[in-house]
């Protein structure tokens, strides 16, 4: 096709075309999603971000740097690439017959020890995240700041949801429902936890190092496992895993790109 396109190449065998693309350095490759930030205040959003980090870098007992993000799961064993006997034979997701019931993990990666703070519910609604500023204050109860990287899901943003924290300073106002109310419900939890919430760039998850823990999570324990009948042991498997950054990873930490090789 490369021939008959391009003769202007002047070659008209596919060994040709092979060798020329050999000399130019160019392969037939996989394709992959992509999508360019549109945000304008981009590189304005990422100094901010990285003021923090450098905050949390050398005064960690008083500034503490967190991504955060959601992950849903599934009781069915998602699709994946495994080892399996040479021929006709393939790796099998094992299903079973109920349905495929979700849940949600809530967490929170410490930039700088690689702690994560985490929380999982059937669902993460404004109770669920106003619950979770808690835990988070509780891990790290010396911090004068803790800062906290989101994405630009709305939720994070409703009155309920920052009626626990420090009054907010957004620089740039996230976008929010026009239906949704100004100030927190009459069920809003109100307090003064010393927590300053980050924006990201819209359309920017490479800048959220917490996605690549959820590929280690899926790598693990979600892709091909054998427990979609035992919904309580995969829930347990997700929390085990979890579990062991809880005090912190320097693994964990290179893994997701937040330290060196």
């Amino acid at each position: 096709m490369i021939a008959e396109c391009c003769d202007w190449l002047s070659v008209n065998t596919a060994s040709g075309v092979h060798q020329i693309l050999q000399r130019l350095g160019i392969s037939y490759k996989q394709g992959r999603d992509y999508v360019h930030s549109p945000d304008r205040f981009y590189q304005e959003k990422v100094s901010l971000i990285e003021l923090a980090r450098f905050r949390a870098y050398y005064e960690p007992e008083h500034y503490i740097l967190l991504y955060l993000d959601e992950l849903t799961y599934y009781r069915q064993p998602s699709l994946a690439p495994a080892y399996e006997q040479q021929g006709a034979r393939q790796p099998l997701a094992q299903r079973c017959y109920q349905t495929n019931t979700s849940f949600r993990v809530l967490a929170a990666l410490n930039a700088i020890s690689g702690q994560v703070t985490y929380r999982q519910r059937a669902q993460t609604n404004l109770n669920c995240f106003s619950q979770f500023w808690f835990e988070v204050r509780a891990a790290y109860p010396q911090a004068k700041v803790i800062y906290i990287v989101v994405d630009n899901w709305p939720i994070h943003f409703h009155p309920d949801v920052l009626a626990p924290l420090q009054a907010q300073a957004f620089p740039f106002p996230p976008k929010l429902p026009p239906t949704w109310p100004t100030s927190p419900g009459d069920k809003a939890v109100h307090d003064d936890l010393p927590i300053q919430l980050l924006c990201l760039p819209t359309y920017a998850s490479w800048l959220n190092p917490i996605e690549k823990l959820w590929r280690w999570l899926k790598q693990d324990v979600l892709h091909l496992h054998r427990l979609s009948s035992d919904w309580s042991a995969l829930k347990q498997r997700v929390a085990d895993f979890l579990d062991r950054f809880s005090f912190g990873s320097l693994d964990l930490l290179t893994y997701v790109g937040l330290l060196p090789n």
